[in-house]
Formats: C-alpha cells, structure tokens, sequence
C-alpha cells in the first residue's frame, strides 16, 4: 500500500503516518497540492491520498483527474469541523477521516482500499488449478497473457501473480488501455518531457517507469492502436522506453501482464493486432472461465460480498437463504462476478429479517430475477420456434415467404417493402415478375396504396 498524505506534518498528521506506517503502507508526504501533483508526476505512485482539509481538496481532485492519476482521496480534519468535512465529500473525497487520528479507523481506510484490489475468492476446481498455475509462473519474469470475458476477475489473478512474484514489494501499476484516448495512451505509458505537445506543461513519468522493479498490467490490450503496439513490442524486447518529446531511451525493468476479452489470434487475423507482440506476451496463458462455467465459485463468492456490503453499509452479517442460494445457482450471470457482486450488494440493502431471502435477489431495475429469467427463457423459446419453422425449406423459400410477408405489411407498396429489406426497387421487381412467372401468388397493392 502506497500512501501519500498531503498538507503541514503538524503533530495529528505525523501521528497518521505513524499508525499507517506500522500498518505496512508506504508513506510520502507532500506540503501542497502541487507537490504531490509533482511527486506522482515524478512516478512515485500512489494507492491512497489522505489530504488535510486544510488544504484545497476541490483542487486535488480536479488536478487528479486532469492529468489522468486514478487515486481515491480522503480527507482527514480536526473532528469538530462538520463544515469542512461535508464540503471535502462534496469536493470528491471518498472519505473523512477526524483527527486526532483513531489507529482503527485508519487500519479500516487501508484495508478497504487494499481489499477493494486484492480480493480473490474461489472453490471452484477449475479456478483452483488455474490459481496454482497462476503461482506456479509467479516466481518468473516471464510475460503473461490473461484471457476470459469480462468481469470475470482477469485483474484479480493479475494481482496474484504480482503478489506471489518476488516482485510483490515493489509497485502493481493497472493501465486500462480501452479508456485512455489512443492520443494521451503513448503519454500514459511511456511518459513525456516538458513542452513534448500542447499542454504538456511539465515533465511526467510514464507508467513503464512507475512500475519499474515491479509489475505493469495492460488491462484490455487488444484496444491498443497497432502503431503503439510497435513501441510497447519494442520496450518489452529491449527492456528501454523513449519518453514524448525525450532524446535519449530510458532503461526499465519491469513484469507485464496484459489481459482482453477477446481472442488476441482473431484480432491478429483482422490486422488490428501485431502477431510478434502477440507471441512476446504470450509467455503463458491464464484462461478465466466464465461464472457460468465455474459453479461452486458462485456461492462463495455470494457470501463474500455479502459479508463485504454488510460491512461497509453499517448493517448486521446475514447469510444467503436456502432459496436464495438456490436462486443464485439457476443464474447465468452473463456480466460474471462484476454482475453477482452488484447483485448481492442490491440483495444486503433490500434484505429484510435476519437472512438475505430469494426475494432480495433482483434485477438493477427492482424487478425479481425470476420475472426476468422467465422473460429470457420465453425469448429463447420463441426463437427456436422461429428457427424451427426454417427446418426443410431452401434458402429460396425463405427469402420468398420474407419477401411477401414484408409485402402483407406494407400492404403491397413496393418501395417500403424494399426499404425494409434492404435492396433496391428494381431487385425486388425482378424477384416479384420471377414469382409470378412460377406461379406464386403475388400479393398486389391493397386498396388506396400506390404500388410504387
């Protein structure tokens, strides 16, 4: 845990370095705004900002987001300071801390924040064997690929592997490559030298550098452009980053693991990805099963984040019913366990009584998810009636029934019914004379509609 506080080392200040350090975070001070805007700049990064609410917190936060660091901030303040407090929240703080500092609130602050990244829960045999190849590989260099649908926990494993790798006490930096602009991403990554482009007012660290000594995680890679996969191939052969705007390359030495959604062999078929980067961080691959895939994870996993929302809701720990479990065990969960866990966070708020029952477990809009699965079920079987009714007939068939079908709803105009399909007047009136001279009945222009 990397932990920046912010504002004057005054005596409440020095004694929350005191109880953050002896709960194992790393700490580094910075007087003002613009020095811990400085520090991160510099690549000592941060997991947490703890700010005196002295301080202009509006500021932190609005700079934080301007020059993309993704650091949560709490405030901390004399606890008699209601004003203060309030306005830090409204500022985009996440939490307030009162000073003089309470040793267990700020342990509890840490560890939500170590928590939020590092939880890692499974029972599931697959998951099991793809934890011990996960540590298994951990204890090398080499480059990893981790694969599987989204939300379904490709950044926890990456996490893991950092965490049993003899790089676990140097820094875990997450780029997520889909949600930086493919103009800013270079930046991101590699850094630049002041006056490098418009705006770039000072100098910033990349996240190569950042990471240095430790791991770097290109989160959903395969929405990099195929010009900065030149660059990154080139950083991972060579083990050296040329900063924006910089005139000399810069050594790193660093851990990558990149993660997509998709199959990385596809995009290299489609030219959107390089097949020399592909094979240079396909060291090993760590395929994630889907939810679906891994049932007995559903149910731990239920109990965990019940646990968890309980907690931070100030609410009683209540278990899963019988009907609720077997609820969640019918579940597809097509968004994976980003998908349970906000399920289950519904279900704590919506609970009543001393267990979490069938009834608490809904849909984001209220509706219970059995309504929902009997709407998707009665979709599916709808299909396949449809599909059904395809059986035996040729695709000449097909396209006729459609074409006069299409026809009885336009009631037998001939330029709607080409709009809705999709070709032009002239192709449907020959496929209509073609009809008519093999006998089909053509269905002609009811009365008061223009053929035309």
């Amino acid at each position: 845990m990397r932990l920046t506080i912010v504002g004057h080392l005054k005596g409440q200040l020095t004694a929350a370095t005191r109880i953050a350090m002896n709960r194992g975070a790393a700490v580094t001070h910075a007087e003002s705004v613009e020095q811990a805007l400085r520090t991160l700049r510099a690549g000592r990064g941060a997991d947490l900002i703890m700010c005196d609410v002295a301080l202009d917190v509006r500021e932190l936060v609005s700079s934080l987001s301007a020059e993309r660091f993704h650091v949560p901030v709490v405030a901390c303040g004399v606890d008699n300071d209601t004003r203060a407090a309030v306005d830090a929240i409204r500022a985009g703080a996440k939490e307030y801390i009162p000073l003089p500092p309470d040793p267990e609130l700020i342990g509890a602050v840490l560890a939500a924040v170590a928590d939020d990244s590092r939880d890692m829960v499974f029972q599931d045999p697959s998951m099991i064997s793809l934890v011990q190849l996960a540590t298994q590989i951990a204890a090398s260099s080499a480059s990893v690929l981790i694969t599987g649908e989204s939300g379904s926990g490709k950044e926890m494993l990456a996490r893991l592997v950092h965490e049993k790798s003899p790089r676990a006490k140097a820094p875990f930096v997450s780029v997520n490559c889909a949600a930086i602009p493919e103009q800013l991403l270079e930046s991101e990554l590699f850094g630049h030298e002041k006056g490098a482009f418009t705006g770039a007012s000072a100098r910033r660290i990349g996240k190569f550098e950042e990471a240095s000594g430790g791991t770097l995680l290109l989160d959903e890679i395969s929405e990099m452009d195929v010009r900065l996969q030149a660059k990154l191939l080139r950083a991972l052969q060579e083990r050296v980053i040329d900063r924006v705007g910089g005139g000399k390359p810069v050594p790193v030495d660093i851990r990558v693991i990149a993660t997509s959604n998709r199959a990385l062999a596809d995009e290299v078929r489609k030219g959107t990805f390089r097949e020399d980067l592909l094979y240079r961080l396909n060291v090993v691959n760590l395929k994630i099963p889907p939810l679906r895939e891994r049932p007995a994870d559903v149910l731990a996993l239920a109990a965990h984040f019940a646990s968890k929302y309980a907690r931070i809701n100030g609410f009683p720990i209540r278990p899963l019913s019988t009907e609720a479990r077997a609820e969640l065990a019918r579940q597809r969960f097509p968004g994976n366990v980003r998908e349970l866990e906000n399920t289950i966070h519904r279900a704590v708020l919506l609970a009543v009584g001393s267990e979490i029952g069938a009834d608490a477990i809904r849909t984001p809009d209220g509706a219970p998810v059995s309504t929902a699965r009997g709407a998707a079920a009665q979709a599916v079987e709808t299909a396949e009636q449809i599909a059904r009714s395809f059986v035996g007939k040729t695709l000449a068939d097909v396209e006729r029934d459609l074409i006069f079908d299409t026809l009885g709803h336009t009631r037998g105009n001939r330029t709607h019914a080409a709009n809705i399909l999709g070709i032009s007047i002239r192709t449907l009136r020959n496929k209509l004379n073609q009809y008519d001279d093999e006998g089909f009945a053509v269905p002609p222009p009811q009365a008061g509609v223009a053929a035309a």
